[in-house]
């Protein structure tokens, strides 16, 4: 696979990569990390990763922080292992000691995450960590639900910034954002929704995680998005409202002005605004009824109190 990881570590595109954990949450967890670092590495040929808040790209310098070491495995194959402790609940590349020798890169953090983002995606939708694909048949994809949406949300989304899409399975509504000009970050806990999405190309493997959505606070502060939306949350109900509610309070952290979460009820979409409210949001419930009667019906759209 030829990714942005190979600009950022600047190596040919014909070496090898490979990110030493599996997931996005391994890389909170540190499982094989911690386990490859106390086994005292060879770091003779390895890549430092360092923060370049300036963006200037490649160069050498010890400043900035440290995101990352890739080091050149012989093997049981010839490649370069990518270590990170940058999200981690731990920092054990703190104690690793790099030889003086060893290459210098510098790159924003925003692209470093980014090129970890798609490298997970494309091990993903290639079966890299996979015996076998459990699912055959391309994913749902109804043209109608994408139509309304786009004319719900035309006039509610705000011009161009950031989007995050939590709990977007393998992209069908993910595609009235894209018509209306976004490059949404997409979420979802299925990695088997989230291949599909790939595969189908209904989303973009720098931007699709494979991850709870109760983790997504670990890779972005808060505020980062200047909005957050969910389609077709839920279905809500008594014994699983406590975690869709921890979900959509601590996803609609991350966004600046506005969110906004479709529902199939309108007592859903009730629940979640007085769950939004109680947290500062202004919070209107929008009635979004189709002849189909299944997907949007109704929606939470929540504003930050001015």
């Amino acid at each position: 696979m030829i990714v942005m990881l190979h600009d950022i570590l600047d190596i040919d595109e014909e070496e090898e990569v490979f990110i030493a954990e599996e997931s996005l949450a391994d890389l909170i967890s540190l499982p094989v990390t911690v386990e490859i670092l106390q086994s005292s590495p060879d770091l003779s040929d390895s890549i430092v990763i360092r923060e370049d808040a300036g963006g200037d790209g490649a160069g050498g310098g010890d400043e900035g922080n440290l995101l990352g070491v890739a080091m050149k495995l012989s093997q049981p194959a010839e490649v370069w292992l990518l270590v990170t402790d940058r999200y981690g609940s731990s920092h054990p590349l703190a104690a690793l000691p790099t030889p003086s020798a060893s290459k210098v890169v510098r790159v924003e953090e925003r692209l470093f995450f980014e090129g970890l983002v798609e490298w997970l995606s494309l091990a993903l939708r290639d079966e890299l960590f996979c015996d076998s694909c459990p699912i055959e048949s391309p994913p749902l994809f109804v043209p109608e639900r994408e139509g309304r949406l786009v004319e719900f949300l035309r006039p509610i989304m705000p011009a161009g910034g950031e989007v995050l899409e939590i709990c977007a399975g393998s992209g069908m509504a993910t595609q009235a954002l894209k018509r209306l000009g976004f490059r949404p970050w997409t979420e979802d806990l299925d990695s088997c929704e989230i291949c599909m999405g790939l595969k189908s190309g209904h989303l973009e493997a720098n931007r699709s995680m494979a991850l709870d959505a109760l983790l997504l606070d670990r890779f972005f502060p808060p505020q980062k998005f200047d909005a957050v939306v969910g389609f077709m949350v839920g279905l809500i109900d008594e014994v699983n409202w406590p975690l869709w509610r921890e979900i959509l309070i601590r996803s609609s952290k991350l966004a600046r002005d506005l969110v906004i979460y479709t529902t199939y009820t309108e007592r859903e979409a009730g629940a979640v605004a007085g769950a939004l409210s109680s947290e500062g949001w202004d919070c209107e419930v929008v009635a979004n009824p189709d002849d189909l009667g299944i997907y949007d019906q109704w929606a939470c759209v929540g504003r930050r109190h001015s």
